[in-house]
């Protein structure tokens, strides 16, 4: 009989800063949806100094809603809400056919 270990117990999957990855542990091998590749793009061309993009379609992989994860120098100096008005520039027309949207940002720690 196998031993059943309570989820405490079981290894977490991190992305950067730590956070663990929840919405998107299921698809970790999995490759980029066509929107992922979309959204990581712009953000690659809009923040040239990202040192990380994380980009997952958290709706099911109809393009809906997006996690965005975005560390880069071009928001050192500003506060939050500065940040994610960036991030939501960049992504000016795709936000426009998207039901939601959740940005966490941050600055590199040297």
């Amino acid at each position: 009989m196998a031993a059943w270990l309570p989820a405490a117990a079981a290894p977490v999957l991190r992305g950067i800063h730590g956070l663990p990855l929840l919405h998107s542990a299921h698809r970790m091998f999995a490759s980029q949806t066509e929107g992922e590749r979309k959204v990581t793009q712009i953000l690659k061309e809009k923040f040239p100094r990202a040192t990380a993009i994380q980009v997952t379609d958290i709706s099911g992989g109809c393009g809906a809603m997006y996690e965005i994860k975005i560390e880069s120098e071009e928001f050192k100096e500003k506060r939050t809400v500065q940040q994610h008005q960036m991030v939501n520039q960049a992504l000016k027309e795709e936000i426009k056919g998207m039901h939601g949207l959740r940005v966490f940002t941050s600055v590199p720690k040297h």
